[in-house]
């Protein structure tokens, strides 16, 4: 039994017609598709500043409208659907693609929407046409706003990479003598920097052999609670590795800082500079330090 919708149009007469409105687009994209691709591609590459060849663009794009074609004979007319996955994933790509190139999310969305402008001088006739460009119009922007939210996440996924290696880079771990490193830490000390310094200090201590590390925080600009325990966490973590800890970089105002706050670095060897810190680790080494002979006057 067929039922009524609201508007007292039989649930089947609205498939009908939306199987008519697929099959007016279908012919049209078919018989004219050499001529609309061309004029898709030409609107695009104009859009994207000639930073993408024509040739490039056409070849995205002649993919994506035969896999428009395919979906739109189905009869369907939902972007969401099923049989809009392989356009889904060629936009997928498409989106991918603009964002590791740097292009915008508009100049990447232009990709599908360019398609509109195309279309509409040739559905401009009866009113007929003018109902099949209006869905037609309502798929793209659904395919449109797919692309932006595919674009959107690759570049959170581009920017949190870039985040991870310049945290990579910015804990760097040095060998300063037989049996001492450093890691000198400049900026602020969170949660995830503290694990990146942690894992690199203790592979470096395995690596060198060495049994003392010295943490420099001269270029961390406050130590409060928080950053205090991240550094007790690390000389902890370094203790277990059978290593002795040094920080250094203890400035007047940290000092003043770390004394009103109450924080606690037990015994902990602490020293104003690097140098200072440096030669507590060799005496603690037994390495016996002599000061160089000055040259004699003449």
């Amino acid at each position: 039994m067929v039922r009524e919708g609201p508007s007292g149009l039989l649930k089947k007469d609205v498939l009908v017609a939306g199987a008519g409105v697929s099959d007016r687009l279908v012919e049209l994209l078919s018989v004219q598709g050499e001529d609309l691709g061309a004029n898709w591609a030409d609107k695009v590459t104009g859009r994207l500043g000639g930073r993408v060849s024509r040739a490039e663009v056409k070849q995205e794009l002649q993919e994506i409208y035969t896999a428009l074609v395919a979906a739109l004979g189905s009869g369907s007319l939902d972007g969401h659907g099923d049989a809009y996955g392989e356009v889904r994933a060629l936009l997928t790509e498409l989106s991918r693609n603009r964002a590791r190139q740097g292009f915008t999310p508009t100049e990447t969305a232009v990709s599908v929407f360019a398609l509109k402008e195309v279309l509409e001088p040739a559905l401009s006739g009866d009113g007929g046409d003018l109902a099949a460009y209006l869905k037609f119009a309502a798929l793209l922007d659904t395919l449109g706003l797919f692309t932006i939210e595919v674009y959107a996440a690759t570049r959170e996924e581009l920017v949190a990479a870039q985040a991870e290696q310049l945290l990579e880079l910015s804990t760097p771990v040095v060998k300063l003598w037989d049996g001492v490193i450093g890691v000198p830490l400049v900026g602020t000390l969170d949660s995830a920097r503290t694990m990146v310094v942690m894992e690199k200090m203790l592979q470096a201590l395995i690596d060198t052999g060495s049994e003392h590390a010295i943490i420099d925080i001269t270029g961390v600009p406050a130590v409060d609670t928080e950053v205090a325990q991240h550094l007790l966490k690390t000389v902890v973590a370094a203790r277990l590795m059978g290593a002795e800890c040094t920080i250094s970089g203890i400035r007047p105002q940290i000092a003043q800082t770390v004394v009103a706050l109450g924080i606690n670095f037990g015994d902990i060897a602490t020293k104003a500079t690097l140098a200072d810190a440096l030669r507590h680790a060799l005496r603690r080494s037994g390495v016996t330090l002599s000061a160089a002979p000055q040259a004699s006057a003449r």
